[in-house]
């Protein structure tokens, strides 16, 4: 049986979206929680894993910044499939009659619901935190006169003894997170059902036009440009990286064709997988009890 990493512990949102995919498999995986994005993409890449799902763009919050960097630095994973998971964030508490004095999450959670929070916690203190999974555990453990509470995951709070205080606290209720699923370099992967692919590259900040002429190579080859990120390319100031999400032509051939044209006018080109997108449906998660 093949190992799925995630960001653990159990009770993320990111274990969450790993049981649906998982659940979707011919053949389902054996679980494993991580306790970082970078360790989880490093078992990987290091063949202790068969596979993993990591975040890598909140809709409200924008990048993941760690999934994309270790995408950029490491040639030995590529992309399966692209997960898109609608965010669900609770406020969980040990009791509902005590005042809610610090509230913990991660921080794109706390930032998920900053409106919300400012509209009925004014007073309270935010506290970032290593998961809405711990922030659950963290919240069963305080005493009374701490007023402790969570946002997390229903799942997370329900294994730590919390209750929910209020249900759905996104400010935004089509929040959503895109997930990858990984793979080490090297596996044979079923292609047919791609749908999209993520063309990573440097290119020379010091030619005025560089980034143009690589979106005019796409563009002139009917290949559709989703998304445009940049990250520090780590080898000096003002030297980025360019993380490009493209929907695959028709012609396949014209996607192989301006791959090899952003090569003539890159320092250098990743191509790390094409890929199939799965929306996870509402319905199939409450079905699998994971929220």
């Amino acid at each position: 049986m093949e190992t799925m990493g995630f960001l653990g512990p159990v009770g993320t949102h990111s274990e969450a979206a790993a049981c649906y995919l998982n659940s979707m498999l011919e053949r389902p995986c054996r679980m494993e929680g991580f306790p970082t994005i970078y360790a989880v993409i490093q078992a990987v890449a290091e063949g202790k894993l068969d596979t993993c799902l990591v975040p890598v763009e909140n809709s409200l919050e924008g990048s993941i910044n760690i999934t994309l960097d270790a995408l950029a630095h490491s040639d030995s994973v590529v992309v399966e499939r692209e997960l898109v998971w609608s965010v669900h964030n609770q406020l969980m508490v040990k009791d509902t009659g005590v005042p809610v004095r610090r509230i913990l999450s991660h921080a794109q959670p706390l930032a998920q619901c900053r409106d919300y929070l400012r509209d009925h916690f004014p007073d309270a203190q935010l506290e970032a935190v290593a998961s809405t999974a711990f922030a659950a555990k963290r919240a069963s453990e305080g005493k009374p006169s701490d007023g402790l509470a969570a946002i997390c995951t229903r799942k997370a709070g329900e294994l730590n003894g919390l209750v929910t205080l209020a249900e759905e606290i996104q400010d935004n209720h089509t929040n959503c997170t895109r997930f990858y699923q990984l793979r080490r370099k090297g596996c044979v992967l079923d292609e047919t059902e791609a749908q999209k692919a993520l063309v990573i590259c440097q290119i020379d900040g010091k030619n005025a036009g560089r980034l143009c002429e690589v979106l005019q190579e796409l563009a002139k080859r009917n290949v559709n440009l989703t998304r445009i990120e940049s990250r520090p390319a780590r080898t000096g100031l003002g030297e980025y990286i360019f993380f490009f999400d493209v929907d695959l032509p028709k012609q396949i051939e014209d996607f192989h064709d301006a791959i090899e044209a952003v090569k003539r006018r890159s320092i250098w080109v990743r191509n790390p997988g094409r890929f199939p997108v799965i929306r996870a449906d509402r319905m199939d998660k409450d079905d699998l009890s994971i929220e």
